[in-house]
């Protein structure tokens, strides 16, 4: 009988759902059990392939527009990536029963730029182009009064009306020293711009990189479990790149890895993006167990404790259900 190779595995912590994430398929989970199905979400309700699968499941219909929805008086909820002003607005003309599932953090920009806003400030939000999290934000001001800007590059050319008048925001789940550098190149070209109380990027987004960035330096390999479309989970496999990882990889599940490129390994760090539930951790682990024989370490770098409550309306609707 031929033995397994070794395989120490280190665990980063904290890995996996935060708080905004846990609201929001807790938000569709309640909405079924108190309404029933169907119900409709907007987009993904988190982008996690697995997340969505067993929503629909249950019951869970997602549908990109509100014109999609056949029944207005079934309960429509939309992503914690949050929607512009102008679906809130459509979802009123057409007497959408909404339920607003937007990640707490994520509100917080929005009410940020809206003040900027009104005190005459031009925004510049610092973000990935075609991000729900982004198309949100955008929608949340008159176009000619936010501006994204993705590069330093973008910064240098852009040329406000007033450089008195302007304020930055940042999408939640970007990369903490690229926005760092970001906000730096802002400073430089804008001395006087505005910028937020407390930094945009999420507890969960920079608390996940801190614990990459721990790990990553003295693995062979790091897996992060997430989706290819999660901007967290991207950023988390390019945070172990530059932390000195030679070889990281995005998977979601146990299938995704290609066992060819682990046969040399000796150490193996594993993390997983803000929206990838920790039964595909498990899954992934068992895999490995299969192959080697496994020890796993945890390697913790934050507490987290961050809870939000469901949306009003689910709270509502608990205590005094329909009949």
């Amino acid at each position: 009988m031929t033995s397994k190779p070794k395989l120490k595995v280190l665990l980063c912590a904290p890995r996996g759902f935060c708080a905004g994430v846990v609201r929001a398929i807790d938000a569709v989970e309640e909405a079924l059990r108190i309404y029933g199905a169907p119900v409709y979400v907007r987009h993904e309700i988190v982008h996690n392939k697995y997340v969505v699968e067993a929503l629909k499941a249950k019951g869970a219909i997602f549908v990109e527009e509100l014109d999609e929805v056949p029944d207005t008086s079934r309960p429509v909820i939309f992503s914690a990536h949050g929607v512009p002003k102008a679906v809130l607005e459509d979802a009123g003309a057409r007497h959408v029963f909404a339920i607003d599932a937007t990640c707490p953090l994520v509100t917080k920009v929005h009410r940020e730029a809206e003040l900027h806003y009104r005190q005459g400030r031009h925004v510049l939000l610092v973000g990935h182009a075609g991000h729900p999290e982004v198309v949100g934000t955008l929608g949340q001001l008159p176009q000619s009064s936010i501006t994204l800007v993705q590069t330093e590059e973008d910064v240098e050319n852009f040329h406000p009306r007033d450089e008195s008048k302007l304020a930055y925001a940042t999408q939640t789940t970007l990369s903490v020293d690229d926005t760092r550098a970001m906000v730096s190149a802002l400073m430089r070209r804008f001395p006087e711009i505005v910028g937020p109380h407390r930094e945009d990027i999420c507890y969960a987004t920079t608390n996940r990189q801190e614990a990459v960035k721990r790990v990553a330096p003295i693995v062979d390999a790091m897996l992060v479990v997430g989706s290819s479309n999660s901007s967290n989970s991207q950023r988390l496999k390019e945070v172990a790149e530059r932390a000195g990882c030679k070889f990281a990889r995005l998977v979601l599940r146990a299938e995704d890895v290609d066992w060819n490129l682990f046969g040399n390994i000796s150490l193996l760090g594993i993390t997983a993006g803000a929206s990838a539930p920790e039964i595909l951790v498990e899954e992934i682990l068992d895999a490995f167990a299969q192959q080697f024989e496994l020890h796993v370490e945890t390697v913790s770098t934050a507490d987290e404790s961050v809870f939000f409550p469901l949306p009003r309306e689910l709270r509502r609707a608990a205590a005094s259900p329909p009949q």
